[in-house]
């Protein structure tokens, strides 16, 4: 699984007041994206939690290309492109049903303890399902 990708429809709530997805929720589609690879590699954000195990964007780098628009469907890819003990770094983007790239991002995302806030691990299961499938 270098490329893991979702669908997410546009929806009035997702646009500015002329039908275009307002900037700042491209993120939230890049988060989606991001917690459904974990899911899919048998990470569960509850279960993580409660291990005190969190994921948090360090760094962040958009580019965008193109504006989507309401009641589109679009593909939203995550791919990891550096996978470390207490941090990732993935490649993601925005594409429209003609598989035009509307937004891409590069994503730098640390693990950390959310009651200490300082860097925290991996934990060993999940850092050898993200290594896999690298």
């Amino acid at each position: 699984m270098n490329k893991f990708d979702i669908n997410v429809r546009v929806y009035f709530e997702d646009t500015d007041a002329g039908g275009i997805v307002y900037h700042a929720n491209y993120l939230r589609y890049f988060e989606r994206a991001r917690s459904d690879w974990v899911r899919a590699l048998g990470g569960n954000q509850a279960k993580l939690m409660e291990q005190s195990v969190a994921f948090v964007v360090k760094d962040l780098n958009m580019i965008y290309h193109k504006s989507a628009k309401l009641d589109e469907l679009l593909t939203v890819s995550c791919e990891p492109i550096t996978i470390k003990r207490v941090s990732l770094l993935f490649k993601q983007a925005v594409y429209n049903n003609n598989n035009e790239c509307l937004v891409e991002a590069t994503v730098k995302v640390g693990c950390i303890n959310p009651i200490t806030k300082s860097p925290s691990r991996i934990p060993d299961d999940l850092l050898r399902e993200m290594r896999r499938e690298q």
